[in-house]
């Protein structure tokens, strides 16, 4: 190592290297940097501070420096530094933006995806159909309307062998009544979305009153047989009451052809009971 750059103490008062005090040129600079600069192949020797300092520089305006110190270089390492910090701010507000953005792009999605169905799901149904309920309602009454069928049945044929004839005239009046009964039903029922559902209601209506009609002719026949010579050798004696209760039974037997007619294609379409003519 040359003899110029070892180690020189440093001279009372002074200023730290670079640091010096005055304007530029006021001062020699140390012999130390003298040292460093003067001979090229010192540098192999001897190295710089590794924070260096600049000299002071002189201020825009020409003045002095006024005592102030010197700026400091900054160092490779701190503006890499500075550099990545920024770089690291710059990433997170990027990521920040993405972020927010994935989320409204996850909203949107989850969105649609509520509001369109999958793949699974059913569409909503139809709206119900309006004669339905009413072709139910109708469905019901007409289950009552053969239930004294039978009665009626047993009572004619007890007037003809003059048997029981009180019981049997009894009988006719309660299933007249029970037929009257299904008229007034009918007529508190709705049934005008029902198909031909005037021409239905008037052949029900038709077949009802008639049956009631013969019932109560058949019962005023029992009560004729059972009088004097109404039954001569076990037979009933025939009356005009038993014509008129025939014709009212024809009547309603076609009546009950045609509401037959006009009901099972709406049974069938619903899934309700078909009725034959005998039926109702």
């Amino acid at each position: 190592m040359p003899a110029s750059a070892a180690n020189v103490p440093e001279r009372p008062g002074s200023a730290p290297y670079a640091i010096r005090p005055g304007r530029p040129g006021d001062r020699p600079p140390p012999s130390e940097f003298d040292g460093l600069f003067r001979d090229e192949g010192a540098h192999e020797t001897q190295q710089l501070p590794q924070f260096a300092q600049d000299v002071p520089q002189p201020s825009p305006s020409g003045g002095g420096g006024g005592g102030g110190g010197g700026r400091r270089r900054m160092s490779r390492g701190m503006l890499i530094g500075i550099v990545v910090a920024g770089c690291g701010i710059a990433g997170l507000a990027a990521g920040a933006a993405l972020s927010m953005g994935g989320d409204d792009d996850k909203k949107d999605n989850s969105t649609l995806s509520s509001s369109s169905p999958s793949a699974g799901e059913e569409e909503p149904s139809k709206s119900a159909d309006p004669a339905e309920p009413q072709a139910k309602a109708l469905d019901a009454l007409l289950a009552d309307s053969n239930n004294s069928r039978a009665s009626v049945i047993k009572a004619v044929d007890n007037i003809k062998s003059c048997k029981d004839l009180s019981t049997a005239a009894s009988d006719l009046r309660t299933a007249a009544g029970q037929r009257n009964g299904l008229v007034t039903r009918l007529g508190k029922l709705s049934v005008d979305k029902l198909p031909d559902n005037a021409r239905l209601t008037a052949a029900l209506t038709k077949a009802w009153k008639s049956s009631a009609r013969a019932d109560n002719e058949y019962a005023a026949w029992a009560d004729q047989v059972g009088g004097k010579r109404g039954c001569p050798k076990g037979k009933a004696r025939r009356t005009p009451r038993v014509g008129a209760a025939e014709r009212a039974s024809g009547e309603a037997t076609q009546a009950k052809k045609t509401a037959s007619g006009l009901w099972n294609p709406i049974a069938s379409q619903y899934g309700l009971t078909s009725h034959q003519a005998t039926e109702l």
